[in-house]
């Protein structure tokens, strides 16, 4: 239900005057409220006119903001009109606008940086972008290129800052349909009249409704941060002016870490990574005879604390300060042997964990043990006939293992 709290009577409808367009930046405006409405928990408020930037479907993101220090949630165009939405009423017919000047500086640079680099793309490639988005985050553009080389990427991103650092102007204009086959438009116009036109000195031409800075030193630098493939397409992700710097100093803080935690020069953090990285598959292969001359160690020193039933070793043991992983291999060498049952835990604060096994020479059905078991205490597991994995609660440990053991050792002196 939408309820009309204010509506000027008797008057012939007035559009809203867009005054971003002519000046983008002007950070606070006086003006009057013409009509707002309340629906589904917010007010709905129109202006004479506005420095609010509307959410606009596939390009630059809505203002931020407040109106009488009411916060602004969202903008919106309804045909020729903006619509700004609060959370909270305005009692009031005139409106002091105030836009969040940071957050719209950020995408003024983000905006004509694209269109710098968009234009760099078509000129040295014939590129056309074809996709673009502008978040808080990250920007980036599709290019109608299938492939393209770092050696390529390094040239438009050095032709475009040169762009930037001769700080060639931009400015915007209208012009109508007859007049835009004189210009060279990097792209056609999606409407046929009062089409805006934003032009980098020369460079570029392109109809736009966004927000853009006066000239292309403001957009300050653009770091191309990563190219990947993106439908037969290129998808270039990239910052511009703050957020550019923004980039460089955390990616310079971790450069920074690394290079003294590898006590060496920035500058030689690569290549002494590289040697470590060179060096990976040898201390892994080193670490990985290491581990298995400990657990053939560990696992002869729980074989000669075994219990020996009818010839047969039993290891029953609880190794609470070792990785399940080691457990795993101490079984597997033990069992490897023949002769040998074991039964093994691993005790943490809420569930632990077992593995029970034998070796392949003795006739004893693990698995139907651990059915048998299961029936009458709370325990979880599987395997087969030789080996079984399991889990129960910390407090039944004990219990579950010593149950297992009893079974086993039935078995034993049945089989013999």
């Amino acid at each position: 239900m939408v309820i009309y709290l204010y509506r000027i009577k008797g008057m012939v409808i007035i559009m809203t005057e867009k005054v971003y367009l002519e000046n983008p930046y002007l950070r606070q405006l006086e003006a009057r409220i013409l009509e707002k409405k309340y629906s589904n928990n917010k007010y709905y408020v129109k202006t004479n006119k506005t420095i609010f930037y509307p959410n606009l479907a596939g390009g630059q993101p809505g203002d931020k903001g407040n109106i009488n220090g009411v916060e602004v949630v969202e903008v919106y165009e309804d045909g020729n009109d903006i619509i700004h939405v609060l959370k909270n009423n305005i009692y009031s017919d005139k409106a002091k606008l105030t836009i969040d000047w940071n957050n719209r500086f950020d995408y003024m640079q983000q905006h004509s940086g694209q269109h710098l680099l968009s234009s760099v793309f078509y000129k040295l490639f014939n590129g056309e972008t074809i996709g673009f988005y502008l978040g808080k985050e990250y920007v980036y553009i599709d290019v109608n290129i299938p492939k393209i080389s770092k050696e390529d990427i390094e040239k438009v991103e050095q032709f475009a800052n040169k762009i930037i650092f001769s700080n060639f102007s931009i400015k915007s204009y209208i012009v109508e349909k007859e007049e835009i086959d004189k210009i060279p438009v990097r792209k056609e116009p999606t409407v046929n009249s009062n089409i805006r036109i934003v032009e980098i000195d020369g460079i570029d031409f392109s109809p736009c409704c966004g927000t853009h800075v006066r000239n292309t030193g403001e957009i300050g630098l653009i770091k191309i941060r990563k190219v990947e493939p993106y439908k037969n397409n290129i998808r270039v992700e990239f910052v511009c002016g703050y957020r550019a710097l923004k980039d460089y100093t955390w990616k310079n803080h971790y450069i920074m870490k690394i290079s003294n935690l590898l006590s060496c020069k920035d500058k030689d953090v690569m290549d002494r990574f590289e040697k470590i990285y060179n060096n990976r598959e040898k201390l892994e292969k080193e670490n990985k005879l290491l581990k298995e001359k400990l657990c053939k160690y560990e696992a002869k020193e729980l074989l000669q604390k075994s219990k020996v039933v009818e010839g047969v070793n039993v290891i029953f043991n609880k190794l609470n300060d070792y990785k399940f992983e080691s457990i795993e291999n101490i079984t597997k060498y033990l069992k490897s042997m023949n002769n040998n049952v074991i039964i093994l835990g691993m005790e943490n604060d809420k569930n632990s964990k077992f593995i029970i096994s034998r070796s392949s020479n003795l006739n004893i059905n693990i698995k139907n043990i651990l059915n048998k078991i299961s029936r009458n205490a709370k325990v979880k597991g599987g395997g087969n006939a030789q080996t079984i994995h399991g889990g129960c609660s910390s407090e039944d440990l004990d219990e579950i293992l010593m149950a297992f053991y009893e079974e086993i050792v039935n078995n034993i002196k049945i089989n013999r």
